[in-house]
C-alpha cells in the first residue's frame, strides 16, 4: 500500500521517489543548508511533502538543467527556497521546466526566463526594468537591494516557521491555535 501524498517519507523512500542514492541527499543536506529534514531521536530523517519538493527542484537543477553546485546555491540565494520548492512540484506535475538564463545586454543583467508561477519574463517586462533600473541612482538602487535581500529573509524565516508549525500541528489541531472575536 503507497503512503498518501501528505505522509512524511524516510530516506529511502525519499531516495526512491527522487531516483538518487540515499548518500546524494545527505550530501545535500551538507551542501545546501536549506534541506533540512525533521529528525527523530537517534538522527533518524523524516522528509516532509515540501522538503521533497524542495529536493526534486534540487534535483531538476542538478540534474536536467545542468546547474553546478555554486549555481543551485546562487539560485537558492538569488530566488529563495520557495523558487526551488515550485521547480520541483513542477517536474513532479509532468511540466517541461526550462530556467536557462537570459542575458539582457544593456547592463549584462541577469534574470532567469520562468518565474517561480511558471510566466516568464517578456522582453518588454525586462527592458522596463532595465528602465527603472537605471533611472535609480546608484545610492537608492543599493538600498532596494538591500531591503530586497532582508525581506526575502524574513520570508525564508516564516516558510521554515510554517515548516515547523505544520510539523508539531496536525490540520484538526489547528482550531486551537485560531483567534477567536
Amino acid at each position: 500500500m503507497a503512503k498518501s501524498a501528505e505522509a512524511f517519507r524516510t530516506i529511502s523512500e525519499a531516495a526512491n521517489e527522487l531516483d538518487v542514492p540515499q548518500h546524494v541527499l545527505r550530501h545535500w543536506e551538507e551542501v545546501f543548508g536549506q534541506v533540512r529534514p525533521m529528525r527523530r531521536a537517534g538522527g533518524r530523517r523524516y522528509y516532509r511533502p515540501l522538503d521533497i519538493d524542495l529536493l526534486r527542484g534540487v534535483r531538476v537543477l542538478l540534474y536536467d538543467q545542468r546547474y553546478t553546485t555554486k549555481g543551485v546555491q546562487k539560485i537558492f540565494k538569488d530566488e529563495g527556497v520557495r523558487y526551488v520548492s515550485e521547480l520541483g512540484r513542477r517536474a513532479a506535475a509532468g511540466e517541461s521546466i526550462d530556467i536557462r538564463p537570459v542575458i539582457a545586454e544593456d547592463n549584462d543583467v541577469e534574470t532567469s526566463a520562468p518565474t517561480a508561477n511558471g510566466a516568464g519574463h517578456s522582453e518588454h517586462e525586462i527592458a522596463a526594468a532595465l528602465a527603472v533600473s537605471s533611472a535609480l541612482s546608484p545610492d537608492v538602487e543599493r538600498t532596494l537591494k538591500v531591503l530586497l535581500a532582508r525581506l526575502e529573509l524574513v520570508q525564508e524565516a516564516l516558510d521554515e516557521a510554517t515548516l515547523a508549525l505544520e510539523a508539531i500541528a496536525p490540520d484538526d489541531a489547528q482550531d486551537d491555535f485560531d483567534i477567536e472575536d
